[in-house]
């Protein structure tokens, strides 16, 4: 299969997107709420605030009172948070109050006490007050049963104090998926173990665990399996409570590539598998025992760059959203000669400058295999099939990475 038959990266995320529900929706408190995107509307069960407060520590007045000042004003009470004043404020009185408190009957106007000057039973204003200064009105906040946070929102921790502002103890947000992976490959070993001749530790799990948490979804781990189609097999089975599987490696064509043949004699049906890009060109996608299932590179950069383009927006689109719009515009630090066939991904350093677009600049090797680059850069600098030779300045299209 040549580069002229290898799927266009959009192409390849849309079929992946196009493929999979939201989770069923569960109920689950505030405090465990953050991060999980809503499944329905969240109303307010009242109004905020629920009557006219005092915006500020002074003194509750009729305007018209001190419309001349100075003026000398009776302090007939007190309100306080939490407290009211209970009467009904008549000509030239005037209610101690305190932020937060209700305004007091008769009066429409607060004097901040920075403005005034008691004197025993009385206060001077020496400021005039136009009517509804420093007041907070009913209903300004939010009002009963109006919608204050939408379905499909992912919860931020303003949103989280909104909702309790609200009155809700908890609410209904999507289940977090479950996302099962294992790596394939007999010269794979754990971390912290000593490799044997001629193997290496991997790196694939944990960094794409991490990934999966990042992006809300739940990682369940299978470990390395070795290059067995009855290992493999039996891999594949235990992921089944799970919402979808990942595979790390395992889906060239060399000999020992052979996740789609075990799988397959055991009820893949891929859906499409190579993709016009690089790092990553072979991606598969397709569903095991009506599972999802999405097969990465073994390689662990090409794993990590795919993870990004693919198994993100498929975990947010579990949850019943979209993944944030990740895309910016950046000038390139350095000239880059005229792309090839396939979309490229190039990492590169992201460096911001006030009031202009950052500065993207390519690391000089990009050796697929080069985890110390990924980790030191900023982006990735996105260079579409046959792009033309670009010069240092030229504006490109970025993916920030932190």
């Amino acid at each position: 299969m040549g580069d002229k038959t290898l799927m266009p990266v959009a192409e390849a995320r849309q079929r992946i997107l196009s493929s999979l529900q939201p989770m069923v929706p569960e109920r689950v408190t505030l405090n465990k709420a953050h991060g999980r995107v809503l499944a329905g509307n969240v109303v307010a069960q009242r109004t905020q605030p629920p009557f006219d407060i005092s915006a500020m520590d002074g003194y509750a007045v009729r305007a018209q009172d001190v419309a001349s000042p100075p003026a000398r004003l009776m302090v007939v009470g007190e309100a306080a948070a939490g407290g009211a004043y209970d009467g009904t404020l008549g000509e030239n009185e005037a209610v101690r109050i305190f932020t937060g408190a209700p305004l007091p009957k008769g009066a429409d106007a607060i004097v901040i006490q920075e403005d005034t000057e008691r004197d025993g039973d009385h206060v001077i204003t020496n400021f005039a007050a136009e009517p509804g200064a420093h007041i907070r009105k009913a209903g300004i906040d939010f009002t009963e049963g109006a919608v204050g946070l939408e379905a499909g929102r992912r919860l931020s921790s303003a949103d989280i104090a909104f909702a309790a502002a609200m009155n809700m103890p908890n609410v209904i947000v999507h289940r977090r998926p479950k996302i099962a992976f294992f790596s394939t490959g007999d010269e794979l070993v754990l971390p912290g173990t000593t490799p044997g001749p001629n193997q290496i530790v991997s790196s694939n799990n944990d960094g794409l665990a991490a990934l999966i948490e990042e992006a809300g979804g739940i990682p369940f781990d299978l470990g390395v399996v070795a290059d067995e189609v009855i290992a493999i097999q039996s891999a594949g089975r235990h992921a089944q409570d799970s919402d979808m599987l990942v595979t790390l490696g395992g889906a060239s064509v060399g000999d020992h590539d052979l996740v789609q043949k075990a799988l397959g004699a055991d009820g893949l049906k891929v859906d499409f598998w190579r993709i016009a890009m690089r790092p990553g060109k072979p991606v598969m996608f397709g569903t095991y025992r009506e599972l999802p299932m999405l097969g990465l590179p073994g390689n662990p950069v090409s794993a990590l760059v795919c993870a990004h383009l693919f198994l993100v927006p498929a975990i947010a689109a579990m949850q019943g959203t979209q993944a944030p719009q990740r895309l910016r515009q950046a000038r390139l630090g350095c000239a880059l000669p005229q792309n090839g066939p396939r979309e490229d991904y190039m990492r590169a350093e992201l460096a911001d400058h006030d009031n202009a677009l950052p500065v993207a600049t390519p690391f000089e090797v990009q050796d697929s295999s080069m985890l110390s680059i990924l980790s030191a850069a900023g982006c990735l600098v996105i260079r579409p099939p046959h792009a033309a030779a670009a010069k240092a300045g030229d504006v490109v299209q970025v993916m920030p990475l932190r």
